[in-house]
């Protein structure tokens, strides 16, 4: 398939509810509103194209952006490729959700998210954090770092009540998944949870959410999930 013939197809694809889902939350025209379920058929199609998924990235449009990172080749895409991406990522769906889920495939994938955590940019920031949950939850645990990640939970501690507001909820959102799917690190985790305590994240023109990660991996504990791991991360 070539770039008009895809854009074509998610158009045709699109749904007013889900492009007013998407708007709502920090999506910029142009966007067309397509579920992710229903772009599975083209994805499956097309595997893996780097080149139109660089033509879809670059279009701007919401939806063509998300399937570039479905179709994206990881293994095919540099650090400044991911740089450029994270770029153009304006909002929290893109950065945490397309941006961080196709580095977090990619062998240079904690070295690029150790960077954007220590760029001081919001939206860089959750990438890079939110590259490590979606790391955590799909890779052995033998392929981290304890102390390493033992450090970042202490980052977290001492930083997240003045982090950022979306970098907020990506910390958060590490701090428990170490806490479930690190198995090393499970207590600490919890402990580190406990100690933070409820965050406040305010989103503009709703009403703030509350963080509470201590709950979040107790949920999982009670469930009997404390290790688990994805097979897929993209879908």
């Amino acid at each position: 398939m070539d770039l008009e013939t895809v854009m074509k197809e998610l158009e045709a694809l699109g749904k007013e509810r889900m492009k007013k889902m998407y708007l709502s939350n920090g999506a910029r025209e142009p966007v067309f509103g397509v579920a992710t379920g229903a772009m599975k058929p083209m994805a499956k199609e097309i595997k893996k194209d780097q080149a139109l998924a660089e033509e879809l990235y670059a279009t701007g449009n919401y939806d063509a952006m998300y399937f570039a990172g479905v179709i994206a080749d990881p293994n095919a895409m540099t650090e400044t490729d991911f740089d450029r991406w994270i770029d153009g990522a304006y909002f929290y769906m893109l950065s945490d959700y397309v941006v961080a889920v196709t580095l977090s495939e990619a062998p240079i994938a904690q070295d690029v998210a150790d960077k954007w955590i220590a760029s001081g940019d919001e939206l860089k920031m959750s990438a890079g954090w939110s590259c490590y949950c979606w790391l955590l939850g799909n890779r052995k645990d033998e392929e981290f770092s304890k102390e390493k990640l033992r450090e970042m939970l202490q980052k977290v501690k001492d930083t997240i009540h003045d982090a950022p507001e979306r970098t907020k909820s990506a910390m958060n959102n590490f701090v428990g998944t170490v806490g479930v799917s690190y198995v090393p690190l499970h207590e600490e985790a919890l402990e580190t949870a406990k100690e933070i305590g409820p965050v406040e994240m305010v989103r503009e023109g709703k009403k703030n959410s509350v963080l509470k990660s201590a709950d979040d991996i107790q949920k999982q504990v009670e469930k009997g999930r404390i290790g688990f791991k994805r097979k897929y991360v993209r879908c």
